[in-house]
């Protein structure tokens, strides 16, 4: 069961819209270490705007991933990639279905 997520919102600069696709792309693997993350999407919005929704069964596994791997190559890269720093916004999960419930 998840009780809590993050939504953040990422704006490519110019050109860089690849670059950012590629860079979610290449999260999945350092997340499916991350044992309290139970859900991670990479998303694209529009043509330069995407995000990243992930769910989790506690405030310590979100803290966690705040902590882990992802959080560090996206702020280490975010001035290179975003026109505008990502916006992390953190929710409390009201509803969910996941593979195996």
């Amino acid at each position: 069961m998840v009780t809590v997520a993050l939504f953040v919102r990422l704006e490519a600069k110019p050109g860089k819209e690849a670059e950012v696709e590629q860079f979610l792309r290449g999260g999945l693997p350092l997340v499916q270490a991350e044992p309290d993350t139970t859900a991670w999407f990479g998303i694209r919005l529009g043509p330069t705007t995407f995000g990243i929704f992930d769910a989790f069964p506690h405030e310590a596994g979100r803290q966690a991933h705040l902590s882990g791997k992802v959080a560090a190559a996206l702020m280490a890269q975010a001035g290179d990639l975003f026109s505008s720093p990502p916006s992390i916004e953190k929710a409390d999960v009201l509803a969910a279905k996941l593979p195996g419930e």
